[in-house]
């Protein structure tokens, strides 16, 4: 007996008791439906819910007027009548989709909402996956759009993976059968065009001298990512071998990529290598991203893009099948819009790799938990010591507001009950002045690992075997190179000024002075003599020690030039970029030893939570796509679709 008998029956004064239908049944599911339907449309207004009246009563009225002409249509009739459900549930979505919006301050009823990309937390796109609000190929589609929009300006992003929408397609089938890989599951993910991917997209460090070159395999961290579930979006812009070719050229360029821009005034130059993560990150063009670092090429381009940068302890994260300059200084760490963001990349790419034998210096049998470590009250009795002889002196009035804004920023660390040690004085700042160590060892290192990595390709089509073959290369593809327009001196300069790799004595005999300058004579000695917990510095002046040291580093959003005419615009070498303006942005470095990103997580989230600078520093372009113009689209098509068919159906006599 179905359920329209048993009503008859009970007006008909017969047995009127409800019967349910099992739940597992058709019409448990059925039922399961009408519920769903019904608990939706309440939170529709009058209007949306008497649209959805008119619309059933017409595909009523429609289905009954053909079933009489053709009974035989009747089985297809009930096929139709069985989509009517999921088209009202659609209708429905779309309804409250088109009324909802991608503000903090905006939900439906049910108190879901689209998270804004522009600042979207990772933590926010796993809630919304999860719950069903969107897909990972909405997320993936809305990422791609928003890359289209804004591309052509600043050049950020070089290649999107081809596979970025069917493994979005996978993950979401993953996620619907209960299967999910790892913690960012779904979650898009840019990376410099330096890591390594054995997939479709090339791997270039932004020269056509590798466009074709291969890898026998994923990097360790990119292999990493895929476990931990991320999609790899795309690649994003660099500086051209990771700003260690020429001496007259830009931040952000490269010949295969062009000229990355900054998003926080016109023409701004993005600093460092990392310069298209940083940008791609600032206005949401993905999740977050993945950059390296030999001499400040994260955390440059994450200040002066208003981001989180970790500069992790070198070790930490593995290089494997990353295009190399020094393997006592390379280091592979995150950018993101926030502290916890970078955590959670920082978690899944971190540990130990039989293909990096300095990884084996991890001291951990388990890796900290960076994400837990992100607490409100983490600065709360730790001991800060303040360097202030990094500072130069004297400063221009642009570098006096950072100076100004970083007391002020003291401020809030005393506030949170930190101890400040103010006016530190490292020695070793002196002893680095004295000889050019680092330029010989990163130089002798850059001859050492040029050769592995161009060893390591299974396809390497310009039969690059040397740093000599590569200056030959390049000279004699000009066109494509921009040479001579952009030379080759710092390569010059490796193989004339220093000659030799890092088996030579001459290179210990500079590494054992830089280590002295920057370790005992500096970050390690401050933090041992005066029982600190860590050094803070504004991030200008933060690179230069743990670069030659190998110890980790977390920047901040500190602040924003004044837009009030103050700043005198200024111009990079070339003229090409702006490097000085209002609105530019600035951050605070925390800066540690080795192996204490645990530590300085947590201190760099409480003040990120105490000051919250980034949402006051806008862009001046930024995309328009959001995820639910995507959802809207999609849901559109569900909707064409299955009018589409019936329409088909009609003419085809079916009803």
């Amino acid at each position: 007996m179905n359920n329209t008998e048993i009503q008859s029956n009970a007006d008909m004064g017969g047995q009127s008791e409800a019967v349910e239908p099992l739940l597992g049944t058709p019409e448990g599911k059925q039922r399961q439906q009408q519920e769903k339907i019904h608990q939706a449309s309440t939170l529709l207004p009058f209007k949306a819910r008497l649209f959805l009246l008119l619309v059933s009563l017409v595909v009523c009225i429609f289905t009954l007027q053909n079933a009489i002409h053709d009974l035989e249509a009747l089985g297809k009739i009930s096929n139709m009548l069985a989509s009517v459900d999921e088209l009202l549930a659609l209708v429905l979505t779309l309804l409250w989709v088109q009324q909802s919006c991608a503000t903090p301050s905006c939900s439906n009823g049910g108190g879901k909402k689209f998270p804004s990309l522009l600042n979207a937390e990772i933590p926010d796109l796993i809630k919304g996956l999860d719950s069903g609000l969107f897909t990972t190929v909405d997320l993936v589609n809305a990422y791609i759009a928003r890359i289209n929009e804004v591309n052509s300006t600043l050049k950020a992003v070089t290649q999107i993976n081809p596979d970025a929408l069917s493994i979005a397609a996978d993950l979401d089938a993953a996620r619907a059968a209960g299967d999910k890989k790892g913690p960012l599951h779904g979650i898009p993910i840019l990376l410099k065009d330096s890591i390594g991917t054995f997939d479709k997209m090339e791997n270039t460090a932004g020269s056509y001298a590798l466009v074709g070159a291969k890898v026998p395999e994923d990097s360790t961290v990119v292999a990493k990512l895929r476990k931990a579930g991320a999609v790899i979006l795309g690649k994003a812009n660099m500086s051209q071998w990771a700003n260690f070719r020429s001496f007259n050229s830009s931040n952000g360029w490269s010949s295969t990529g062009g000229q990355t821009e900054g998003a926080y005034f016109p023409k701004q130059d993005p600093v460092g290598s990392s310069s298209g993560s940083g940008v791609a990150i600032s206005i949401g063009l993905a999740a977050a991203s993945l950059g390296t670092e030999t001499h400040g090429s994260i955390i440059a381009p994450a200040q002066m893009n208003n981001l989180v940068g970790i500069k992790p302890t070198v070790g930490l994260t593995s290089r494997h099948l990353v295009v190399p300059i020094s393997e006592r200084q390379d280091t592979i760490g995150p950018m993101a819009r926030t502290v916890k963001d970078a955590a959670y990349l920082l978690a899944a790419i971190a540990g130990k790799d039989s293909k990096d034998n300095y990884t084996s210096s991890i001291p951990f049998e388990t890796l900290p938990d960076y994400v837990s470590a992100c607490q409100l009250g983490s600065l709360s009795g730790k001991r800060i010591g303040i360097p202030r002889n990094l500072i130069p002196s004297p400063l221009p009035q642009s570098f006096q507001y950072i100076v100004s804004s970083f007391n002020t920023a003291l401020g809030v660390l005393r506030e949170a009950n930190a101890t400040i040690i103010d006016d530190l004085y490292l020695p070793g700042q002196v002893l680095m002045n004295l000889g050019p160590y680092q330029m010989h060892v990163v130089n002798a290192e850059f001859i050492s690992a040029l050769p592995r990595y161009f060893a390591s390709l299974t396809s390497n089509p310009a039969n690059l075997t040397d740093l000599q073959s590569l200056i030959n290369w390049t000279k004699s593809h000009g066109h494509l190179e921009h040479y001579p327009d952009r030379d080759v001196a710092r390569w010059e300069g490796v193989l004339t000024n220093t000659g030799h790799g890092n088996d030579s004595p001459y290179f210990w005999g500079n590494y054992s002075a830089q280590i002295y300058a920057a370790g005992s004579q500096g970050i390690l000695g401050a933090l041992k003599n005066h029982s600190l917990d860590a050094l803070v510095i504004p991030t200008w002046w933060s690179a230069t020690m743990p670069a030659m040291l190998g110890t980790p580093v977390v920047t901040v959003p500190m602040g924003k030039l004044p837009n009030d005419g103050s700043v005198v615009e200024e111009k990079d070498q070339r003229g090409d970029l702006v490097r000085w303006a209002g609105n530019l942005p600035f951050g605070i470095s925390f800066v540690g030893e080795g192996f204490s990103e645990e530590k300085l997580i947590g201190l760099a989230y409480d003040f990120e939570q105490k000051t919250k600078v980034r949402e006051t520093v806008k862009p001046y372009v930024k995309p328009k796509t959001e995820l639910r113009d995507v959802v809207a689209e999609r849901v559109q098509k569900q909707i064409a679709k299955i009018a589409g068919k019936w329409s088909k159906d009609a003419a085809d006599g079916v009803f």
